[in-house]
């Protein structure tokens, strides 16, 4: 019998004697629903999602092949069922995650509507949607184990063997996994930071991402007008999460540094430098800036000694600080060197295109002094992913001298080139381009911000475009239910999925013969 399920029903069998009045609580029911609810808290969540995280962070440094992946969920369901598809086609969640972005919390989430990543959306309302999401995940386990618990008791009725089924429920794979979760910039100062961790733990996120943007002026990381902040200033915030890590008795907690400062040419504030060559210099060293004399100098400019002259910083009229050209490489290496020095775990480097040479490029320079660096990267919706590709390839073929005479480069998206050589091998470069990053470019993990954003959107674009149109109900009997049967997706039975069968034994189990269950006879689901 399984060690876990036996070792419940010991332990009711042993409250109920001690009690004396339990005699209507059955030890093998209890036992069962004990195994289906095996996390009590988002403590007990995190926990055990971190150290997932650190054993994958691990098999990946011997073995980069061993890199790990997640898709953003904007809803508890959206998550449920990518966990469900995962283990369906896979037989497991292991290296999986989800992803919870920002910006699908703005975007979709919020009391006020759709907003633009900009950190105006409610901060609680990331906690809120981390606990939605690990409802959903453990209602998964409690469905596909009440299965197994029916299969078994069907098993011990007919005198069958079960011991096949005890095994499939003792090394039950569950749909609970790590979430990495996005807190912008922290929403506001170090305490802020730091309160709003202990809600996303608490709620079992054992992962915090947070980015080196000023937090009222934070932008979404492929937008324009991003402002940075001095490094001492985002050293604190990852103190801020690694205190609410230890203090909620998380050690193995996750922390993930963001970095925008290749997009980014603002700062709104210059640091205090103590000696020269120390982190607030070397971020002053990347100021533009313009020699002048106090005679030349205008009335309350802000001045500096640099380098031994006296120079003034160039100010925009909004008083922000403007970084020198081509110091966005440089600055964003001293930031993920500067980050894994101070508590950092794994880095995120906003790139402009998905191109592995250039994250290598960076990668490289940061493994000259944490040869170990590893990288979260965002496969994001942002990037014309089909166009990036097909602008590789032809820079590739132009180096090699090949004849690119059939092809237009200001118009490479045209269908015209589906098809062709250039879409296959694009499309190759695109289907290879975690594979490639992970072993070339240390990317441990590969996420996708926004991808059920856009599923949704296009999903339902297609239902309503055949449904309002000629197709009638042909649009979702054939483009929606059909292939759910056939492809065996446990979705197309909803009523399950929503926990009616769950509820049912539930009720049996509570009531008896005087269960009054939906799942009889008349249950229009036994069509399927």
């Amino acid at each position: 019998m399984s060690t876990a399920y036996k070792s419940a029903i010991d332990l009711v069998r042993e409250l109920k004697q001690k009690h004396g009045n339990w005699q209507n609580i059955s030890e093998t029911d209890a036992a069962r629903m004990m195994a289906q609810n095996r996390f009590k808290t988002g403590l007990d969540i995190a926990k055990y999602t971190a150290k997932i995280m650190r054993q994958d962070m691990e098999e990946y440094d011997n073995d980069t092949s061993q890199y790990t992946q997640s898709l953003g969920a904007w809803h508890g369901f959206v998550a449920q069922q990518t966990m469900y598809a995962k283990k369906k086609y896979f037989g497991t969640t292991s290296k999986t995650y989800i992803y919870l972005s920002g910006w699908m919390v703005a975007a979709l989430r919020s009391e006020f509507g759709p907003l633009p990543d900009q950190s105006m959306h409610e901060k609680t309302s990331v906690p809120k949607l981390i606990a939605e999401i690990y409802t959903f995940l453990r209602q998964a386990d409690a469905k596909v184990l009440n299965d197994y618990f029916r299969e078994l008791n069907a098993a011990e009725e007919a005198g069958q063997d079960t011991s096949a089924i005890l095994e499939k429920i003792e090394n039950f794979d569950s749909h609970v996994v790590p979430i990495i979760a996005d807190i912008d910039a922290g929403f506001g100062n170090e305490e802020a930071t730091y309160l709003l961790t202990k809600q996303m733990i608490e709620a079992g996120a054992c992962a915090i991402q947070v980015e080196n943007q000023v937090s009222d002026a934070k932008q979404c990381g492929h937008q324009a007008g991003k402002v940075t902040v001095p490094h001492e200033d985002f050293i604190s915030k990852i103190n801020a999460i690694r205190y609410a890590f230890l203090e909620l008795g998380v050690e193995d907690g996750v922390i993930v540094a963001r970095t925008d400062s290749e997009g980014a040419s603002l700062t709104q504030k210059i640091p205090v430098s103590n000696e020269p060559g120390d982190l607030a210099s070397q971020y002053i060293d990347f100021i533009e800036m313009e020699e002048v004399t106090l005679e030349n100098a205008k009335e309350n400019d802000s001045l500096l000694k640099h380098n031994g002259k006296l120079v003034r910083p160039v100010r925009l009229p909004n008083g922000l600080y403007q970084f020198r050209e081509d110091t966005n490489i440089d600055r964003v290496v001293l930031d993920c060197v500067t980050a894994l020095e101070n508590g950092a775990d794994l880095l995120w480097i906003e790139t402009p295109t998905p191109d592995v040479a250039h994250i290598k490029m960076m990668v490289d320079r940061i493994k000259e002094q944490q040869p170990k660096a590893k990288l979260v990267y965002n496969n994001s919706p942002s990037f014309n992913w089909t166009l990036n590709f097909r602008k590789q390839i032809i820079a590739q073929w132009e180096e090699e001298g090949k004849d690119l005479s059939a092809y237009n480069k200001a118009d490479l998206m045209s269908a015209d080139y589906d098809g062709t050589e250039l879409d296959t091998a694009a499309d190759e470069a695109a289907r290879n381009f975690q594979r490639d990053a992970a072993r070339e470019a240390g990317v441990f993990h590969h996420l996708i911000t926004l991808p059920t954003y856009h599923t949704t959107a296009l999903s339902v674009h297609e239902l309503a475009k055949g449904y309002f149109g000629e197709d009638g109900m042909l649009a979702y009997a054939a483009g929606v239910q059909r292939k759910e049967i056939r492809e065996g997706i446990a979705c197309v039975k909803h009523q399950a999925m929503a926990g009616s069968d769950l509820g049912d034994d539930h009720k049996e189990i509570f009531s008896g013969e005087n269960a009054l269950k939906a799942g009889g006879g008349k249950n229009t689901m036994n069509q399927f």
